[in-house]
This record gives C-alpha cells, sequence and structure tokens, in this order.
C-alpha cells in the first residue's frame, strides 16, 4: 500500500490553521449565532430532567466551567458532557440534512468550558466553533446513512471530530497537533443506537460524550501524544469502521471547496422537540388537523417513506404504535403524526407521560403504518406525505416537501428567539426571583434575545450578572 503524503486530516488542520476570523462569512456567523441561542436555551429547559440531575451526581469534580442553568461549576471534561447532554436530551436541537448530525449540542458545549477553563475570548470561542461545526457537517456528507446502517449514531462518531479541531483551534495547537488530535479522538468516538429498543437515554448523552472527547484529544494532542493522521480514509480509518461498506465513501467532501463551500450554513433548527425524519410528517398531520371532525371516524393513515428510515422511526411497528417511554415516542413516527393530528403542536409537552398515556392518542398512532416510496428523496431531501382513509371512504392526502427549518424552508430569526424564550421555563416573576438559576435565565434572554429585565428582577441581575458577564457573556454576544 502506498503511504500517504498529505493525509486529509493533515489537509483540513491546515485550512484551520491559517483561517481568519474575517474570513468566516456573516451568513455563517448568523447562523451559528442562532445556534448559539437555541442551545442555550435548551440547556436551561432541561436542567431539572433526572438524566442530567444523574450525570451531576456522577461527575462532581470541581472547576472553573459553568453548568448552564446551575449554581455550580466543573472541570471542562465533566462541563462538556453535561451541558452536551441538556442540549440534546429532549431531540430539540438543530440538525443538519444528508446525514442527520447534531451539531450545536456537541460545539457549543466544548467551545464554552473550554474558553471558560483557558480563559479564552470570544473570537477564539467563535472561530472553533466554526471550524468544528463545518468539519462536522462535510463528514456527514461522506457516506450518506452509512454510518446509522451500520448501527452507530452519526453524532457520537462525527461529533467528537468537530470538538476536537475546534478545541484544537482554540489551544492554538500546530497543524501537527491538530491532525493527531483528530486521530486520536477516533480511538474515543463511540455511541451505538440500540437506545432505539427502549427508548433509553444514551443517545441524549452522545453529544455530551463527544464534546468531552475532543477536549480531551486536543489536550493530549498538544501534550506530545500521537494520534493516526489517516484517522478518515485509512484501511481502518473511522468511514471503514463506523459505516457500512456498500455505500461508496466520497471523501472530497471533507476538504473541497473549503473557505468557500460553508456546509455548517445549512444547519436547521427544529420546529418540533423530536427526530428529524419525522417533523415533515407532522407539518403532514397538521395540514389535516382541521379536516377532522372525529377521529374515531378515521380507518388508516398510511405514510410514504424512504427505505432508509424504516429500521430507526417505524420498526419494531408494535413499539413504534405504542411507545414505551416519552423519549422514545420522539422516534415514533405514528405516534408523531397522532400527536400532530390531535394536539396540533409537538413541543416539549406533547412527549410528555401525560399524552403517552393518553388513549386517543395511542389508539390513533395503531391505526398508522407505512409504506416505501423508492422514489423518496431520503437522505438528500426529508419529506413527508400521508394519506388518511376514512371508515366512509373518504381519503385526505397532505405532504411536506422539506424539513421545515432547513436550508429550504428556515426559521426566521423571530421564530428560533421565540423558542428560545419558551424553553426558559422559569419565566421571570417566578417566586424564587433571587436564585442563581433564575438569573441566567434573565441574563440570557437579555443577550440573546434583548428582551428588558422586569423590573421586580433588579436585585437578582445585580447580584449575578457581572459573574455572568465575565463567566458566559463575552461567549455569546
Amino acid at each position: 500500500m502506498n503511504k500517504i503524503k498529505i493525509s486529509l486530516a493533515e489537509k483540513f488542520s491546515e485550512w484551520v490553521h491559517k483561517l481568519k476570523i474575517n474570513d468566516i462569512p456573516e451568513e455563517v456567523v448568523n447562523k451559528l449565532q442562532l445556534v448559539v441561542m437555541d442551545s442555550f436555551g435548551l440547556m436551561v429547559s432541561a436542567k431539572d430532567e433526572q438524566y442530567i440531575k444523574s450525570l451531576i451526581s456522577a461527575l462532581q469534580e470541581t472547576g472553573d466551567c459553568t453548568l448552564v442553568g446551575h449554581n455550580t461549576k466543573v472541570n471542562p471534561f465533566n462541563a462538556a458532557i453535561i451541558n452536551g447532554t441538556a442540549i440534546h436530551g429532549e431531540d430539540f436541537d438543530d440538525t443538519f440534512e444528508g446525514t442527520p448530525v447534531h451539531v450545536g449540542s456537541v460545539m457549543v458545549p466544548a467551545m464554552l468550558s473550554s474558553a471558560q477553563a483557558k480563559n479564552l475570548d470570544g473570537k477564539k470561542f467563535l472561530k472553533g466553533l466554526v471550524v468544528g461545526s463545518e468539519l462536522i457537517c462535510r463528514l456527514a456528507l461522506v457516506a450518506p446513512t452509512a454510518v446509522h446502517r451500520q448501527g452507530f449514531h452519526p453524532t457520537a462518531i462525527f461529533g467528537a471530530f468537530g470538538s476536537s479541531i475546534g478545541v484544537s483551534s482554540l489551544l492554538g495547537n500546530s497543524i501537527n497537533e491538530m491532525s493527531s488530535g483528530l486521530g486520536i479522538v477516533g480511538s474515543m468516538a463511540s455511541g451505538i443506537i440500540e437506545y432505539l429498543a427502549e427508548g433509553t437515554s444514551t443517545k441524549r448523552l452522545h453529544p455530551g460524550w463527544a464534546a468531552g472527547c475532543g477536549w480531551q484529544s486536543a489536550n493530549f494532542a498538544k501534550s506530545g501524544f500521537l494520534g493516526p493522521r489517516t484517522v478518515f480514509e485509512g484501511q481502518h480509518g473511522v468511514f471503514n469502521s463506523f459505516a457500512k461498506n456498500n455505500i461508496e465513501p466520497d471523501f472530497s467532501h471533507i476538504i473541497s471547496d473549503l473557505g468557500n463551500r460553508w456546509e455548517s450554513k445549512n444547519l436547521a433548527l427544529k420546529p418540533y422537540a423530536c427526530g428529524t425524519m419525522a417533523q415533515p410528517f407532522i407539518d403532514c398531520a397538521i395540514k389535516l388537523k382541521g379536516k377532522i371532525e372525529n377521529f374515531e371516524k378515521i380507518d388508516k393513515i398510511i405514510a410514504s417513506v424512504g427505505e432508509g428510515t424504516v429500521h430507526r422511526l417505524w420498526e419494531p411497528l408494535e413499539e413504534k404504535q405504542n411507545p414505551s417511554t416519552p423519549y422514545g415516542a420522539k422516534f415514533s413516527v405514528p405516534y408523531c403524526i397522532s400527536i400532530g393530528l390531535i394536539k396540533g403542536s409537538a413541543g416539549l409537552n406533547e412527549f410528555t407521560d401525560k399524552y403517552l398515556k393518553n388513549s386517543d392518542v395511542i389508539k390513533l398512532a395503531s391505526k398508522i403504518n407505512y409504506e416505501i416510496n423508492p422514489k423518496d428523496e431520503y437522505p438528500r431531501n426529508y419529506t413527508g406525505k400521508i394519506k388518511l382513509i376514512m371508515k366512509d371512504g373518504t381519503v385526505y392526502s397532505s405532504s411536506q416537501e422539506c424539513l421545515r427549518g432547513g436550508k429550504r424552508d428556515p426559521l426566521s430569526t423571530d421564530e428560533v428567539r421565540k423558542k428560545f424564550e419558551a424553553n426558559l421555563i422559569a419565566p421571570p416573576g417566578s417566586d424564587d426571583t433571587t436564585s442563581f438559576v433564575n438569573a441566567m435565565h434573565l441574563y440570557l434572554r437579555k443577550k440573546l434575545s434583548d428582551a428588558p429585565i422586569p423590573q421586580n428582577s433588579t436585585k437578582t441581575m445585580s447580584l449575578w450578572e457581572p459573574w455572568l458577564e465575565k463567566r458566559v457573556g463575552r461567549f455569546i454576544t
């Protein structure tokens, strides 16, 4: 075998090393600012969830890094894990079309904890965020669907590389150190999709773990530890290890047109709190909601789907029609269609025990099945199409031609801000107006959506704003 003179990891690292802040297009910066806003809201919204409490209990090593929504500081590795898990915990975070990967839940906590640990400025935070996000998106295009089909979560695998290069950039690593960091993190990347079987919480952990591994690998490399520079294209590299070999990888996506073509500007911000490919079917259901007066008169609903989505969103069908957990419901198209028809919405509240135990929702979900459409555009485009057949023979149909919130139909800045504010679940004026947590909510609203500070909360802000400005503010403006 001929030895590779310059590997893909080295070429990408060279681009990162040379990239200047002024070289980053405004549209990329604007998109990633929305991702940061979205991510902070999601960290706060998940702060009281049991899976976050369990991680905080387990990862107690102290440090200088903020856990957003908590009056607690931990070391950078633990902060990245916990904050990343909080962002991705309810599957309401950003995604990418092609192979769905979640970027904000990896890159935002990785950059925040690293910048805080090293007391670095917002420009370094931004550059690290940009280059890591770009690498994750480009890796997702190399062999679409192949990682999922092999049984791994693409965010868990590709996210680790994005975090590593982002942290390396932030730390000022050399080209060789950046490349070595990528090689090292290839042996840390992990995350299987068996969570689908019973709706357990391991998927929630994947982006946080990837973020933390990026911190570790970049620091290992900076200290002189070596990793394989052929981690992407090598005989035992990531795509020969984590991807189905019947889908030929196109490695040109990693380095082609760097600095001119920016994939990270195409990141999608989700309108619904569930799996990416289920979202267009919710839009289909909501479009038909006004036409159905009595759900008992529905005989069956057939969804037209891409073959590549079936193993995650439709099988086993009995489980998908009656999910075991609220988290499992997020990856059930039958449940998502049912909740869209009945509620006309699919936010955080719709994926709770309240609706999972609602007999009307589950009864309707049991009537929903699928047929494979060989012309479906997945994974190039995420679409939805459903046919609702009434008992009297009447047929209603609806379709969604793209992912709402994605590159063809992006959410407006105002829509993202409204989602952000809705996710800050302890509103100003609540009983505990002097708490740190409420101060964090108020501060994030002020910084990210220009919301004024209520008069009755000035005491809270005078107490905590200087600390928040020092620890958090310079990274999110």
